[in-house]
Formats: C-alpha cells, sequence, structure tokens
C-alpha cells in the first residue's frame, strides 16, 4: 500500500513538473522578440542643376535706342509697336517722328530695329500744331479741319499719286489719330519741306497735317519703309 501511495506521489510530481515547465515554455513562446530594425545606407536622390531664370525673349532682344533719336520716345514707339503688334505684319522697321525738335533739324527717324542703324530726314508738322509758325509743335489734335498733326502710331498703308505726285496713305492705331484716313493725313513730298526753306527762313514751311517731307528724299523713305510698318509720332511734355 505504502508502495502504491509513493508511486503515485512520484507521478504527481512529474505530472506537475511537466506543467510548469511547458506553461513557462508557452508563456515564452508567446512573448514578442524585439524586432532588429537595419537602416539601409541614405542614397542621395540626384538634384537638377541650378540655372538663373531665363530672360525673356523680348527683353533679351529689346533694341536700344539709335544715336540721335530720343530714348524716351524711341521707347514709347517700341511699347507702341508691341501694343499694336497684330495690326502691324512688319516689325523690323519703324519711323518715328519726333516733334519735340524744331522743324530746321531732321527728326523723322527711319530705324532698323536689328540692325539698330537709323536714317533722318527733314519733316513738316501742321499748321494747326503751330498756328504761329514758330517752327515747334505746340499741339496734337486729331479733330477735322483742325490742319494739326496728331499722335499717335500710324500704319503704314497703300500708295497713290495724288496733289503732291507720289504719296502714302495711314491708319491711325490710337485714339489720338484714328481719324488719320477721314482727315486725309498721309506721307508726301512737299517743296516747304525742303532745305532751302531752312536757308531762307530758318525753319521748314507747314502742311496740313500731314507729314510732308523733302521732295528729293521723299522716294528714299517710301523705299526704306514700304508697307505694313509703324510710323510713331510724338514729343516730349
Amino acid at each position: 500500500m505504502s508502495n502504491t501511495l509513493d508511486i503515485a506521489r512520484s507521478r504527481r510530481a512529474l505530472l506537475r513538473s511537466a506543467l510548469v515547465v511547458g506553461g513557462g515554455a508557452l508563456a515564452a513562446s508567446c512573448t514578442p522578440r524585439a524586432a532588429r530594425i537595419v537602416s539601409a545606407p541614405a542614397v542621395p536622390v540626384p538634384q537638377p542643376p541650378v540655372r538663373p531664370d531665363p530672360i525673356p525673349a523680348a527683353v533679351a532682344t529689346r533694341p536700344q535706342a539709335p544715336r540721335g533719336v530720343d530714348p524716351e520716345i524711341f521707347k514709347e514707339a517700341i511699347a507702341a509697336l508691341d501694343r499694336h503688334s497684330m495690326r502691324i505684319p512688319n516689325h523690323d522697321k519703324i519711323a518715328i517722328a519726333d516733334f519735340t525738335a524744331p522743324s530746321h533739324r531732321p527728326r523723322f527717324h527711319v530705324i532698323n530695329l536689328g540692325s539698330g542703324e537709323s536714317h533722318s530726314v527733314l519733316v513738316s508738322h501742321g499748321s494747326g500744331s503751330d498756328p504761329e509758325h514758330t517752327g515747334f509743335l505746340q499741339r496734337f489734335s486729331n479733330v477735322p479741319g483742325s490742319n494739326a498733326t496728331s499722335e499717335g502710331a500710324y500704319l503704314l498703308s497703300e500708295y497713290y499719286v495724288g496733289q503732291h505726285d507720289r504719296s502714302q496713305r495711314l491708319d491711325g492705331l490710337d485714339p489720338t489719330n484714328d481719324l488719320a484716313r477721314d482727315r486725309a493725313i498721309v506721307i508726301h513730298g512737299a517743296w516747304y519741306s525742303n532745305p532751302e526753306m531752312i536757308a531762307r527762313h530758318g525753319k521748314l514751311g507747314r502742311s496740313q497735317g500731314c507729314f510732308a517731307l523733302p521732295e528729293a528724299q521723299r522716294d528714299d523713305v517710301f523705299a526704306m519703309l514700304g508697307q505694313g510698318r509703324m510710323i510713331y509720332s510724338s514729343r516730349l511734355a
């Protein structure tokens, strides 16, 4: 009997040991192991090279005022060319009538915007712009019958033969000269714009608002400008 009890106690002891060991193993298997994080070496991301901001083409190719042409009026003329670019087919050359200068000075400038070359000739202003005939343009006007010169941008249009022989019609592009065709404001040659007038009177005669050139230089100007280009008429205040 005693042996039987001892055997039974031994079995129970062995069973408890097995449960303890098994429970400990189970508990150990449920405890997560700390994960080992291995950082990959940083790979530099290539960056595009830093470049300066490009200069807009319009600025990069902006022409400079030729010698003898007022820079402020030239700047106004280029702005007018940009403003009316859709109505002016040819942008390689322009003409500027700078009425800041007196009539005895060459103040009609034909300018090649590509090469920067310019050619200047005399030009008369309208009698309505200089009622006292001082030789200086006093005011502009776009009023029909005023016989005055108008300011602003003009489109060189078709040629015709009229009172002053071969002439060229103009279309005013600004509110200050948009009646140019109705007023028959054109380019033509005239005896009162010839250099001899300066020798005699110290100034040119006056037109009825047209751009009157020396007779001997009219065809040269027509050949240089042609059609589809811009004339800009202005003066400094």
